[in-house]
C-alpha cells in the first residue's frame, strides 16, 4: 500500500487530503472518501487499516481521507458544518477528474456520518455506489452540547467562544451549535438512499447511543448491523476488524 498527500486549491479554500493506493495514482477507478469524527484528522489510524484491508481485497481501490475544516492542518479557524459539506464536494469532483474515479463511495464515522448525511439531504443527491456508517452521530448536537460546562454555556451565551478537540484545539461558537441544532438528521426522509447504505453501531455506545440509531434505521429502513459490546471509537481491534469486514464485503462491486 502507497500513500500520498496532496492539497486540493479551490474558490478559496485548501482541502489537506490523504491517498491510499496500490500502485497507479494516475487511474484509480474506485475511490472510497473516508471521514472520521469530531476532532481526528487525515492520518486517522481507523481509516489506515481500513485503506489496508480494502486494496488488499480488491483491485482498482484507492481511499481519500482529508482534514474537515479546523481540524488536522487544516488552515480555517472557525468550524462551518456547510464548509464541511464544500469539502466533500470538492474532495468527489477532484477524484473523479484528477484520479479517473469512475465510483465513489463513502465510509464514515461518527461527526462524519452526520455530515455525510447533511450532504445527502441539503444537496439533495447521492454521488456515491454504497456509504457505510460506524457509529453515526444521528443527534450530532445532543451528542457534542452534553459535554458542554455550565460555565462554558455561560461563556457562550455572551457571545465568547469555547474550546474543544485533542491534539488540535478547536473554537466553537454558539452559533455553530444552533447550526446543530437546526440540521437534526434524524427528522430527514433518507428512504429514497437507503438500499445503498449499511450502519454498523456498537451497543456500549456512550457517546452516540444504540437507540438513536435503531430508531433511525427503522425509519429509514436501512440495514444496521449491531456490534455487542463494541463502544464508539471501536476501540476493541476484534470489533473493528469486524466492522471493516462487514464494510469491505458491502463496498464489492
Amino acid at each position: 500500500m502507497q500513500q500520498k498527500y496532496f492539497d486540493i486549491n479551490e474558490g478559496g479554500f485548501s482541502v489537506r487530503c490523504k491517498l491510499y493506493y496500490d500502485k497507479d495514482a494516475r487511474n484509480i477507478p474506485n475511490i472510497v472518501i473516508a471521514t472520521y469524527g469530531f476532532g481526528g484528522d487525515k492520518d486517522n489510524h481507523a481509516v489506515a487499516k481500513f485503506a489496508e484491508r480494502i486494496l488488499s481485497k480488491y483491485k482498482g481501490f484507492g481511499v481519500i481521507c482529508f482534514d474537515w475544516p479546523c481540524h488536522g492542518r487544516d488552515a480555517r479557524n472557525r468550524l462551518i458544518p456547510e464548509e464541511c459539506l464544500t469539502y466533500l464536494d470538492l474532495v468527489g469532483d477532484y477524484a473523479e477528474k484528477e484520479f479517473q474515479a469512475e465510483n465513489l463511495f463513502n465510509y464514515s464515522s461518527s461527526f462524519g456520518a452526520y455530515i455525510t448525511l447533511r450532504y445527502l439531504h441539503e444537496r439533495g443527491r447521492n454521488p456515491y455506489r454504497k456509504i457505510a456508517f460506524r457509529c453515526a452521530a444521528i443527534k450530532m448536537y445532543d451528542a457534542i452540547w452534553a459535554g458542554v460546562s455550565a460555565d462554558d454555556q455561560a461563556k457562550l451565551a455572551k457571545g465568547k467562544e469555547i474550546i474543544r478537540g485533542y491534539e488540535r484545539k478547536i473554537k466553537l461558537s454558539q452559533d455553530f451549535f444552533d447550526d446543530l441544532r437546526e440540521h437534526d438528521v434524524s427528522q430527514n426522509d433518507y428512504m429514497g438512499y437507503a438500499d445503498d447504505i449499511l450502519m454498523i453501531h456498537g451497543t456500549r455506545d456512550n457517546m452516540a447511543p444504540i437507540e438513536e440509531a435503531e430508531k433511525f434505521s427503522d425509519d429509514n429502513v436501512i440495514e444496521l448491523v449491531e456490534v455487542e459490546n463494541a463502544d464508539h471509537p471501536f476501540s476493541n481491534p476484534d470489533y473493528m476488524d469486524l466492522a471493516i469486514g462487514k464494510i469491505i464485503s458491502f463496498f464489492e462491486i
